[in-house]
């Protein structure tokens, strides 16, 4: 019988499969969380775009349908002082736009908001029970994560460099995830706001394995069985899978986004910051060509998103995705049409012919 070389993950979480799915906020939901977690993956719900009453429905339906471990996705982030003055920089730079497709540039901006953890989101982590609590862009402050500790929870969190594995370890994380630069959505950077200190999956795993005692999951780049073979092969003990699952029936993602995965390549998705204010990589269209895709303008994460709005709901009326945030990872191009549950079946077993020499 075919065995995994590490099963330290399968033991922490309680899971047949090393296989994560990411938690996309926006893209993907209970349905998804459900699919996975009855192949044997762990599920995961992103919650920092969602009220209490949203994530206990959700948290709520996969309980009922699944008996898999569940992981629930905070951010962590710190919000952003306000700054007038960026604001309206920010919004003058896409006035022409506003022209263009007939937005209303008088009308107050507006708000895009992401939420941080904080101490209501850790009540409810006290009486919600998850069996993993992830973050990103890096921790909350000790005392929210000795209490999320105290539940019982395993902690996980993202980094982008060896020095904030490390620091996420000395911090309490029972596991980190290796998030290489060729990962879609937003960069879990913490430590550093430089996009030239980030590392390739490839390069960025062994180092990791290398310096932690904690498990390693390895994300980035990885939509197929060969990427799960070789990432196990650098001292992964797991993988977390996002833009795989983008194609699944069970995403939350639009027609227009749909179909700009479908025909995406390896080579057109970006880092940009123009869409929230923080790095984040997903399929170049017209706004990230124009003036990104970053842009020393736009103000800090998550108040860019808030000037956008308009002008893609004006847009994406007219079939035009040009204003719309299209998060994908570089593997975009490896593509399945797949149900998520079969999709995650299907990565397991390919992944462990690789690892046999089939």
């Amino acid at each position: 019988m075919i065995a995994w070389p590490d099963t330290r993950l399968l033991k922490l979480f309680g899971i047949e499969l090393p296989i994560l799915q990411a938690p996309m906020a926006g893209a993907s939901g209970s349905a998804m969380a459900i699919a996975v977690g009855n192949a044997g993956g762990l599920p995961s719900l992103p919650c920092a775009m969602l009220s209490a009453e949203q994530i206990h429905e959700e948290v709520s339906l996969v309980r009922q349908h699944t008996r898999a471990p569940l992981n629930l996705n905070f951010f962590c982030h710190l919000s952003p002082k306000a700054d007038a003055q960026a604001d309206e920089a920010w919004k003058t730079l896409l006035r022409p736009y506003y022209d263009e497709l007939g937005a209303d540039f008088e009308a107050p901006t507006p708000v895009s908001s992401r939420s941080p953890f904080d101490a209501q989101a850790c009540e409810m982590i006290e009486a919600l029970k998850p069996e993993v609590v992830s973050f990103h862009f890096g921790l909350p402050d000790a005392a929210l994560v000795a209490r999320v500790k105290a539940t019982g929870a395993k902690i996980i969190s993202s980094a982008t460099t060896v020095a904030e594995a490390v620091w996420l370890e000395q911090h309490g994380c029972d596991a980190v995830i290796a998030m290489g630069y060729e990962a879609g959505g937003h960069r879990g950077m913490f430590l550093s706001d430089q996009l030239d200190t980030q590392v390739g999956t490839l390069a960025l795993v062994p180092q990791m394995a290398d310096a932690l005692s904690v498990p390693v999951i390895a994300a980035g780049g990885i939509a197929d069985g060969r990427g799960i073979a070789a990432a196990f092969v650098l001292g992964a003990s797991a993988v977390q899978i996002g833009t795989a699952y983008l194609f699944c029936p069970e995403a939350k993602v639009s027609a227009l986004h749909q179909a700009a995965l479908r025909s995406a390549t390896d080579s057109q998705t970006a880092v940009t910051n123009i869409f929230t204010g923080r790095p984040a990589r997903g399929i170049v269209n017209r706004i990230m060509r124009e003036i990104g895709p970053m842009s020393a303008v736009a103000p800090g994460f998550p108040t860019a998103g808030g000037a956008l709005m308009p002008l893609r709901a004006k847009a994406e009326a007219q079939g035009d995705d040009g204003f719309m945030n299209l998060w994908a990872g570089q593997a975009v191009g490896i593509k399945h049409e797949l149900p998520a549950g079969d999709l995650t079946r299907q990565l397991a077993i390919q992944a462990l012919e690789k690892l046999a020499g089939q």
